[in-house]
């Protein structure tokens, strides 16, 4: 018998070795964590562009009130390359009624809710009606008061829609014009989209003639809310709590819808206690007594604390407290700083400025974009090449204007992303907003595409929105006015967010390397 060489024997042992080592080896090397995200969702009839949180895994549409919310048709479903999704949102139609899920995949499984707002405008008035209609769409009723002396019988319908515009039919058919018997509660079919509701419209007597419903203090102005009779003089009187003199909000500060009215009441003390009535003609309504909040200074908003660490420059005095930040951590990763303090300030002024330039970042034309930017927050890293950012300081007041000085410099947008390559060519665009939100917590901003969250003014949790933005070059200096609009003057903001940016899509890594923007002496105002 043949005898194995001993390179043979040596092969035959390391096989069985190795054999037995693979039997005892697992995988245990964990799958990456690559959060899939929708990037891009759009519908038909959409009244603005979807809001997509990639922190929570939910995507918002916003309908018109023409749209079946029950069988919406998308047009756009973008999400992240290489995810496969359940759903091809493409195909068909979507009952939006109620949220639908929608699963990405890769690795792991990501869930996103997909829900739809859709505001539908209703009303119902009569003649001589007390306050505002009840218009209670979930319970499908409507409520009108009216005064003890109204024959609920003829009631004169002033105004009614109770669907979408002209998808609506009702039976029986009643416009405005048309009497209407509500001496018991008065059924009527309403139908859209080949579905039928049934409404149910009420009339209520009431001995009150005027009422002030709320009145919402801010630093230096108060807004009053009243209801009285629809077709009287309705106005509100207010004076100071130690005085005896009341003084009338002139008419031309009252604005009035139905029998509902409301006013905003200027020029007054912060800190301040003030008495607040609604009046009808000779009747007076009940008295609320509010105080005014202070008012705060907007910190460091004049630009003249800087310090320099390494090539990063910082908004405020070295060992002071940061209200202010700006993109330089990220931009000084390929380059040097581009926001920065300058000697250039507005005619008669002194101090500094911050000076916010446009430049690519990077080596033989490897690199990216940077966008000059300055904001109340922090930066907190960077995730590449990209930037993660906390936006916003804690606030509770509201302030009414943002005011400062600006001068820009406009260059031709030469660099883009891809999404945005549309725009080269075009004059690239400075922007400077301010923003009053509910937020928790600072809201956290990423520009990787691949997990991109920003900033949105459409948002639910934007309380108040200004913003000015020029697509122009400018010779000097100007002072600029940003009037903050609210859309509820009950809810007290936690967060302040100001950013000023050399590029408006400078989160999209697009616009011009040879724009520049200027901005000085920014604070708040709290008067109309």
């Amino acid at each position: 018998m043949r005898r194995p060489t001993p390179y043979s024997a040596i092969y035959i042992i390391l096989l069985a070795l190795a054999t037995a080592i693979s039997g005892c080896i697992e995988n245990d090397i964990p799958y990456p964590r690559l959060p899939q995200n929708i990037l891009a969702l759009e519908a038909q009839g959409e009244l603005q562009p979807a809001r997509i949180d990639s922190t929570d895994f939910t995507a918002v549409v916003y309908l018109d009130e023409q749209t079946d919310i029950r069988a919406v048709r998308f047009t756009e479903f973008k999400y992240s390359p290489d995810a496969v999704s359940d759903k091809d949102l493409l195909e068909g139609t979507w009952d939006l009624s109620v949220p639908i899920t929608v699963e990405l995949s890769r690795f792991q499984n990501y869930q996103w809710m997909i829900s739809a707002v859709q505001d539908i405008d209703r009303f119902f008035t009569v003649e001589g009606q007390i306050g505002e209609t009840i218009l209670d769409a979930v319970g499908r009723r409507v409520i009108v008061n009216v005064p003890m002396n109204a024959d609920l019988k003829k009631l004169l319908i002033t105004s009614i829609k109770l669907g979408p515009q002209s998808i609506t039919t009702l039976s029986p058919d009643y416009q405005a014009g048309s009497t209407i018997d509500l001496s018991t509660p008065r059924r009527i079919e309403v139908t859209a989209w080949g579905r039928t509701e049934d409404w149910t419209i009420y009339a209520q007597r009431t001995e009150q003639i005027v009422a002030t419903s709320a009145v919402d203090p801010w630093s230096m102005v108060v807004w009053a809310y009243g209801e009285g009779p629809a077709d009287a003089d309705n106005y509100f009187e207010y004076r100071e709590a130690d005085s005896m003199e009341w003084i009338e909000v002139p008419r031309a500060d009252i604005t009035a819808k139905e029998g509902a009215f409301s006013c905003c009441i200027k020029h007054l003390k912060p800190l301040t206690e003030y008495i607040v009535r609604a009046r009808s003609g000779e009747n007076i309504g009940n008295e609320i007594t509010v105080t005014t909040q202070a008012t705060e200074i907007l910190p460091d908003g004049d630009f003249d604390q800087w310090w320099k660490d390494g090539k990063v420059w910082n908004p405020w005095s070295e060992g002071g407290t940061q209200f202010w930040d700006t993109g330089n951590k990220g931009a000084t990763t390929l380059g040097e700083a581009n926001v920065s303090p300058s000697d250039y300030v507005p005619d008669g002024l002194s101090g500094q400025s911050a000076e916010l330039k446009t430049e690519f970042k990077g080596i033989a034309g490897i690199g990216k974009l940077a966008a000059g930017s300055i904001f109340t927050g922090r930066f907190v890293r960077t995730d590449g090449t990209n930037g993660v950012l906390d936006f916003g300081r804690p606030w509770t007041v509201r302030p009414t204007k943002l005011r400062g000085y600006y001068q820009y410099t406009s260059g031709e947008i030469n660099y883009s992303s891809k999404e945005m390559e549309y725009l080269k060519g075009r004059p690239d665009t400075c922007s400077i907003y301010i923003a009053l939100t509910d937020w928790t917590a600072p809201y956290e901003i990423r520009t990787n595409p691949a997990n991109r969250q920003l900033f949105d003014k459409n948002a639910s949790y934007v309380i108040g929105y200004g913003q000015l933005e020029r697509g122009s070059s400018m010779n000097a200096y100007e002072e600029f006015e940003i009037e903050v609009k609210y859309r509820s003057t009950s809810i007290r903001p936690s967060y302040i967010m100001v950013t000023c940016a050399s590029s408006k899509y400078g989160d999209y890594f697009t616009g011009s390397n040879s724009s520049v923007l200027y901005v000085d002496q920014l604070s708040l105002d709290y008067d109309y």
